[in-house]
């Protein structure tokens, strides 16, 4: 892989090499069953950017997309760095603003309170969005907490425009101008990618809603012209399959945070009529391959992407020239991608025999009648090695025994988790992750 280069400039958002004349008049964002034009956006990033105080950070925890859009555009714009913190809870928020002292938080009333959203702005919109460095630190981008504390990452303009337009033209280029649901945040990288820099960088349009409940997902769509996209994750696919939710005609589904299984998937494309395409990213490098789950394990990596194994471990480089990030998977190079072997630190060992974690869980939750599980490492008091793996399960209909003793028929017995508690719920966050301490905190009270 190349020594570093400097980094490009790019535009706060891409209006002229778009491919068409009314590009800055196409819509990008849904608002109220409304259209907001690229120039609209423009405009709206270009006020509040006047009106932004001077400080280095703006904590951006906007759950209106595109409130939270302005902002975040409006701070890029003025040099300053988005904070985008995994919770918004006041302890969270005091916390953040007591690492970051010269900051400021930035929520949807204070965004929205006198930016009036212009449908037709005047042509001086145009020649105002600013061309930003590409080493600008556009982001900082918290970890969901599934593997330990949350850890924060940087992300420059480049990598952001980088990102918004790989990912626009591997999963949406052969649709024409897509219109996309989202029911991810947009402070989680995957959300952050997929509904702000795709349309930033690229010709499609997001809603500014983030649905969580099957009902309230097909309506956002309903409210959308096709062709349609839901940005979404297995556990929502789950949630939509298990209420039998009839959704408007969809060019695709794309999912990520988490494995999905085929036999997700393929129920996936038979109800809904659409193809189930992955991603596959972290925190640290976004996205860098995607796959349709249907047609095998192998994914293909974005354009551009350069992979390679050195002692064991995988690194990736995600714009050609650029620094080069260690991967916390086992992955197999396999032609123009990688087939994914198992994750650093997922082995388990008990009575000298291994296993992953996460197909540990896979066939816990295949088993009839389990809603969600996870099985995983817990922490041990007296700092001693905990070797056998333990399980929370959500399985109203099913006994503790009952579904110990299905699942001993899928795994080798000394991997069966003890203890297996059944709980309410698991404590997903909003990406449809467990966040460690929070597990943690369950199996002691189970």
């Amino acid at each position: 892989m190349s020594a570093e280069l400097p980094a490009a400039a790019a535009p706060l958002l891409e209006l002229v090499a778009l491919g068409h004349a009314g590009a800055a008049d196409s819509p990008m964002f849904w608002l109220q069953g409304l259209p907001v034009s690229r120039a609209g956006f423009a405009a709206s990033a270009a006020a509040l950017a006047e009106r932004l105080p001077n400080a280095r950070y703006a904590i951006n925890v906007c759950e209106n997309r595109f409130a939270f859009a302005t902002a975040f555009a409006a701070a890029i714009a003025r040099g300053q760095t988005n904070l985008l913190p995994a919770s918004s809870s006041p302890d969270a928020l005091a916390a953040l603003r007591s690492r970051y002292p010269d900051s400021y938080v930035l929520w949807d009333e204070a965004v929205r309170g006198g930016v009036l959203v212009p449908r037709k702005p005047n042509g001086a919109a145009l020649h105002e969005v600013p061309l930003i460095d590409g080493a600008h630190p556009a982001a900082l981008v918290f970890t969901s907490g599934s593997t330990g504390q949350p850890q924060a990452h940087l992300k420059t303009w480049q990598s952001i425009h980088h990102s918004g337009s790989t990912v626009a033209a591997r999963l949406f280029a052969a649709y024409g101008h897509v219109n996309i649901v989202a029911t991810v945040p947009q402070q989680h990288m995957y959300g952050l990618e997929t509904s702000i820099a795709v349309p930033l960088a690229a010709a499609h349009a997001i809603s500014v809603e983030r649905p969580v409940f099957p009902e309230d997902v097909r309506r956002a769509l309903a409210a959308l012209p096709a062709p349609r996209v839901l940005v979404t994750t297995p556990v929502h696919i789950r949630a939509l399959l298990g209420a039998a939710t009839r959704l408007p005609a969809l060019a695709a589904i794309i999912s990520a945070t988490a494995p999905l299984s085929s036999e997700l998937a393929e129920r996936a494309e038979i109800q809904f009529a659409a193809p189930v395409m992955e991603i596959y990213g972290s925190t640290e490098t976004g996205s860098i391959a995607s796959r349709r789950t249907l047609e095998g394990p192998h994914w293909r990596l974005l354009d551009g992407m350069q992979l390679d194994n050195a002692d064991g471990v995988s690194r990736v480089c995600v714009i050609p020239g650029t620094e080069v990030v260690p991967l916390q998977d086992i992955l197999e190079v396999d032609g123009d991608g990688f087939r994914l072997l198992g994750r650093s630190g997922d082995m388990v060992k008990v009575g000298g025999k291994r296993a992953s974690l996460a197909d540990l869980t896979f066939k816990l939750q295949s088993i009839a009648g389990v809603i969600d599980a996870v099985v995983f490492q817990p922490e041990a008091n007296d700092h001693t090695l905990v070797q056998r793996p333990v399980a929370l399960v959500v399985a109203p209909g099913l006994s503790e025994n009952e579904i110990l003793t299905a699942l001993g028929r899928l795994i080798d017995p000394v991997f069966l988790p003890r203890p297996l508690r059944k709980v309410d719920q698991l404590p997903r966050n909003t990406v449809g992750k467990l966040p460690r301490q929070a597990l943690q905190q369950l199996l002691v009270n189970a």
